[in-house]
């Protein structure tokens, strides 16, 4: 009894901590990749109305002149000087070099605070059945997904480095790590869960889209382990079951109601959430 009591002591603590600080907004320079649709253009639609004067965000997608990207551009024309939109193809290893390498052109002596590792592919289409699935499949899926997102934090380190060693955390009560200083988010899914598999795994197979987000859970563990002496925050998120392209028609959230939430959470997170697959809403999800 006095276990549960102290189990329920934790989690009403952390959802009081997670409830003062939300409303602190994000600050510095955010990168979100994907940023042309779904969570992505949300994400950055969200961040550019809340961030300060003195932030800045950069929106990556493959084609940024493309006619995908055309609300993209229309965001950025409506916030003049706040988006930066940059060419990004997480399976293209020179994209990626370019990629950072034009940022840091623009940030100059700042560093990055915020890494959103929102981009992802999910092929064959669902249910992608193991009678539907080929090699080809898991390799680009695997690729995007989980070697893209390794590539561009590791490149992105010394940025993410310059982030944390710069800033004073005056207002963070959580510890020495925050997204307001340098941190890394990974998106990831209910169903990389290797645990919940059996609850869902009838309804949406998707071997290389499954697979591919639990090996990102790993990679955030890695990655957490690694950076944490440099005070670099490495956070796992499903940011729900959410209507997009990806998501269908029937998923419950809107892509605004995902991002407040994500965005309420990130802000709240600290030394203590480092390396931990959450939900939108801060609970815990099992490995």
């Amino acid at each position: 009894m006095t276990e549960l009591t102290d189990a329920q002591s934790q989690r009403g603590e952390q959802a009081h901590r997670r409830s003062v600080n939300m409303f602190e907004t994000l600050q510095g320079n955010i990168l979100v990749t994907g940023a042309n649709r779904g969570i992505g253009l949300e994400l950055v639609a969200q961040l550019a109305q809340q961030v300060g004067k003195d932030a800045h965000l950069f929106a990556c997608c493959r084609e940024p002149e493309g006619s995908r990207a055309q609300a993209l551009r229309d965001l950025s024309a409506q916030h003049p000087g706040k988006i930066t939109t940059i060419c990004l193809d997480l399976s293209d290893e020179e994209s990626i070099s370019a990629a950072v390498q034009a940022v840091s052109d623009q940030i100059g002596d700042g560093g990055l605070n915020l890494l959103i590792n929102n981009a992802a592919i999910n092929t064959p289409a669902k249910p992608a059945p193991l009678s539907t699935t080929e090699k080809q499949h898991m390799m680009e899926v695997y690729e995007t997904n989980v070697v893209g997102p390794f590539l561009l934090a590791k490149k992105f380190l010394p940025l993410l480095q310059r982030a944390a060693e710069s800033y004073t955390p005056e207002h963070d009560t959580g510890g020495k790590m925050s997204c307001r200083r340098s941190a890394i988010i990974n998106m990831s899914t209910l169903i990389s869960s290797i645990q919940k598999c059996p609850e869902n795994f009838s309804y949406a197979q998707m071997y290389p889209y499954r697979t591919s987000k639990a090996a990102l859970n790993m990679l955030t563990r890695c990655q957490a382990e690694d950076f944490k002496t440099h005070n670099i925050l490495v956070v796992a998120i499903h940011p729900g079951w959410v209507r997009t392209d990806m998501g269908g028609d029937q998923a419950p959230l809107t892509t605004q109601d995902s991002v407040v939430s994500m965005l309420g959470l990130m802000s709240s997170l600290s030394d203590e959430d480092c390396g931990q697959l959450l939900d939108y809403q801060g609970s815990a999800i099992p490995w």
